[in-house]
Order: C-alpha cells, then structure tokens, then sequence
C-alpha cells in the first residue's frame, strides 16, 4: 500500500472523527494514529528504542565549520 493511500485513509478517519464525534474525538484519533504509528516504526525495526529519549548532537560534528568560509590561505 501506498503512503499516498495510507495518508488518504488517515486523514478521512479524522474527518469522521471530528464531523460525528467533535473536536475531542478528532484529538483522540490523531494521538491514537500517532502513537500506532511510531509502535509500527519500532516493530519494523526503523526505530530504536533510545531515538525517542536520546538528544540531538547538534553543532557536535568533528571540524564542521572550522574553516568554511574564510577564503583559503590566511
């Protein structure tokens, strides 16, 4: 199935759920979606366990930006 199809079938779950059940229903589904959603990244296997707790190494990336920029020979 096609994430196009998949999306398709998301988003009018949420329109019938926000149409006959109102604002708290629309909530309730979209959190129950997402969180089915991230149980089945897991049991496929494209997420590990420690990605949801572990933080970002952001600005940590060897000599990234050292000498970038500055023209050559100084």
């Amino acid at each position: 199935m096609s994430m196009a199809v998949v999306g398709l079938m998301a988003g009018m779950a949420l329109g019938f759920a926000g149409y006959f059940g109102g604002f708290g229903a629309f909530l309730l589904v979209a959190a129950l979606g997402a969180i089915g959603f991230v149980v089945g990244r897991f049991l496929d296997g494209d997420l590990d366990p420690g990605d949801l707790f572990r933080p970002r190494d952001r600005g940590r990336g060897g000599d990234r930006g050292s000498d970038r920029g500055r023209g050559g020979d100084r």
